[in-house]
C-alpha cells in the first residue's frame, strides 16, 4: 500500500514537472522526456528497463522514443509527441501506422494523454491531465485506471509463464482492469451489464453495489477462462469462443456466462478487449502442467490472486484456507461418528432411503401432492462452501481405499450425496475445478451435473422463478432450493466466513436465530 501512495505522489510530482516546462513556452517534446521515464520506473517491475531513443528497429518500422524490455527481451514500445499535439491528426498518420503495424504492444502519448495498442488495435485511451487557462491540470480520478494500465502494457506476453506466482500477478493485473471497465459500463442502466447486476442483486446479494457487482464478476471471468485452458488439450489457441466450448457441460451456470461473453453482439463493447488479453495470457500458460505435482493448487494459487488483486478482500469475505490438517481431522472425525453412532459404513456408505417430495400439483382441498423418492441417507452440506476444500476432502478420504469401480460409484453414490452452496461466483467456478481434479482418475471424468450451486446458504427456499442470466442463474437457484426443502441433510460440514456481525443480513435468518 506505501508503495501505491509512493506512485500517487510521483503522478502529482509529474503533473507539476509538465506543468512547469510548459509554463516556458518554449520546451519542446524532449523537454517532457525525464518526466515521463521517472513515472513509469515509479509503476513498472524493477526488472524491465526503459531505454531512451533505442536503436532503429527496422528501417520500415523506424526508431520510437522509448523501448521497455525485460531480460533484454522487448516488451513494449512508446512514441511520444508535444504536449499540445493532437494525436489523431493527419499530420502523424503516416508514422503512426507503421509503428501501429510493426509493434505488437505500443502507446503513443503526448505526456497528458495515452493511446494503448495492441496488434494494432487500438484499446484504450485514457487522459491524466488537461490544459485549462494555459496551465496543466492532473484529472486525479483517472490515477488510478492509468497504474494499472501500465501494468497491463508491461505485462505483454512474448514467452510462455511458467509461475504460478507470474500467473497470478498478470491475471490480476486483467482483472483488476475488467473491473474497471465493468463499472464504468454498470453506469449506462441500458447495459446488458447493468440488468445483470439487477438480476444478482435480487436474488443473491441484496445489497451488493455496482462496484461489488464489477468486483466478483471480473473474477469469474478470470477464473472461468482458467478452467476453461485447463480442460484444454491443444495448447496451440485460446480464445473467449473456445473457452465457452472447452467449459464442461457439468458447470451449466458458467457454460451460460461464457456464452454471453464470447457473442460480440452480446457483450458490452467496453469490456471486449479486457477479456481477450485474458486469453492472450493463458494461449500462453499450461494450467496443468503449471500445477502439476502441487498439493492443493486451486485454493494456494487463488489466494495468491487475491493477495495481488486485492488484499482487503480476503478479511472482507471470508477467504482463508483452512490448514488441511484440519480438514483432515474433521472429516476422519465424522466418518468415526456415522460408524460409531448412527451403525453405517462411514462416509463410504451407500444406503438409500425413501422420503416424500411434492411433485408441484395442489388437491382440490389445496394440499401439495407428494411422491415418494428414493435418495442416499448420508446426505453432506457445505452451506459457506469457497472453493471446494471440505467437499475435495471428503472425496480424498473416500479414494484412499476405495477397491472397485470409482467412475461408477461416483456417478451413482457420491456426487448425488455431495452438496455446496456458495455465494460467490469466483469460489463457486473454482470449487466446481477443485471437484474435477479430485473426483477424476486415469479412467474416469465426471459426467454428471455437481451439486454445488450459486445460491444464499442464508436465505429461505424461493417461492417464484424469473429469467436469470439468459436462465443460467435461475436453474443455479432452482436447484438450489431443491436441496434446501427436499434433501434430509445428515451431516453439515465446512468452515464458514464468521465475524461478529454478518454483513448477509436476511430478515429470514435474522428471526430464525434471534432466540441466541
Amino acid at each position: 500500500m506505501e508503495n501505491h501512495w509512493i506512485i500517487i505522489w510521483r503522478k502529482i510530482e509529474y503533473i507539476k514537472n509538465l506543468n512547469k516546462h510548459f509554463q516556458t513556452g518554449i520546451a519542446g517534446e524532449h523537454a517532457y522526456r525525464g518526466d515521463l521515464e521517472n513515472l513509469l520506473k515509479t509503476i513498472i517491475d524493477k526488472n524491465i528497463t526503459i531505454i531512451n531513443e533505442p536503436a532503429k528497429i527496422e528501417k520500415i518500422i523506424g526508431r520510437p522514443d522509448f523501448s521497455l524490455t525485460k531480460n533484454g527481451v522487448p516488451i513494449g514500445y512508446i512514441e511520444t509527441k508535444d504536449i499540445n499535439k493532437d494525436l489523431y491528426s493527419k499530420e502523424h498518420k503516416k508514422q503512426f501506422e507503421k509503428y501501429k503495424n510493426g509493434l505488437d504492444n505500443l502507446i503513443i502519448s503526448n505526456y497528458i494523454d495515452f493511446i494503448f495498442f495492441r496488434f494494432g488495435k487500438e484499446i484504450i485511451k485514457i487522459s491524466i491531465a488537461k490544459i485549462e487557462n494555459n496551465r496543466i491540470v492532473g484529472i486525479s480520478e483517472n490515477f488510478e485506471e492509468f497504474i494499472n494500465l501500465i501494468k497491463y502494457f508491461t505485462d505483454f506476453i512474448s514467452r510462455s509463464i511458467n509461475s504460478p506466482l507470474k500467473l497470478a500477478e498478470m491475471m490480476a493485473t486483467r482483472t483488476i482492469l475488467l473491473k474497471n471497465m465493468l463499472i464504468k459500463t454498470l453506469n449506462d442502466k441500458e447495459s446488458s451489464a447493468y440488468s445483470q447486476y439487477q438480476v444478482f442483486k435480487k436474488s443473491l446479494i441484496h445489497d451488493i453495489t455496482t462496484d461489488e457487482f464489477a468486483d466478483i464478476y471480473a473474477q469469474t471471468i478470470a477464473f472461468g477462462m482458467f478452467i476453461a485452458r485447463f480442460h484444454d488439450n491443444k495448447l496451440d489457441n485460446f480464445s473467449r469462443e473456445e473457452a465457452r466450448k472447452l467449459i464442461p457441460t457439468s458447470h451449466l451456470f458458467l457454460k451460460g456466462l461464457f456464452k454471453y461473453i464470447s457473442d460480440d453482439d452480446e457483450v458490452d463493447s467496453k469490456i471486449i478487449w479486457v477479456i481477450d488479453s485474458l486469453a492472450e495470457l493463458f494461449l500462453a500458460t499450461n494450467i496443468k502442467e503449471l500445477f502439476k505435482n502441487r498439493h492443493d493448487p486451486i485454493i494456494h494459487f487463488y489466494e495468491t490472486f487475491l493477495s495481488k488483486y486485492n488484499p482487503e478482500i480476503r478479511k472482507s469475505r471470508g477467504v482463508w484456507y483452512t490448514p488441511k490438517e484440519v480438514v483432515d481431522f474433521i472429516i476422519k472425525s465424522i466418518d468415526e461418528v456415522l460408524k460409531d453412532e448412527f451403525k453405517l459404513e462411514g462416509l463410504i456408505d451407500e444406503t438409500k432411503i425413501t422420503i416424500k417430495v411434492p411433485i408441484g400439483e395442489y388437491t382440490s382441498s389445496g394440499k401439495e401432492k407428494l411422491k415418494q423418492k428414493e435418495i442416499h441417507k448420508i446426505q453432506i452440506l457445505d452451506p459457506a462452501t469457497g472453493t471446494g476444500t471440505f467437499l475435495a476432502s471428503v472425496v480424498e478420504f473416500i479414494k484412499k481405499d476405495f477397491f472397485g469401480n470409482w467412475g461408477e460409484y461416483v456417478e451413482k453414490d457420491l456426487i448425488p450425496r455431495l452438496n455446496g452452496f456458495e455465494l460467490l461466483m469466483a469460489s463457486y467456478a473454482m470449487a466446481h475445478l477443485k471437484m474435477d481434479m479430485v473426483l477424476s482418475d486415469e479412467k474416469y471424468q465426471p459426467k454428471s451435473k455437481l451439486n454445488i450451486y450459486l445460491t444464499n446458504s442464508l436465505e429461505p427456499p424461493h417461492k417464484e422463478y424469473q429469467t436469470l442470466f439468459a436462465t443460467y442463474l435461475a436453474n443455479e437457484s432452482q436447484q438450489a432450493d431443491k436441496i434446501k426443502k427436499e434433501t434430509p441433510i445428515m451431516v453439515v460440514i465446512g468452515n464458514p466466513p464468521y465475524s461478529g456481525i454478518s454483513a448477509n443480513n436476511i430478515e429470514w435468518i435474522n428471526n430464525l436465530i434471534e432466540d441466541y
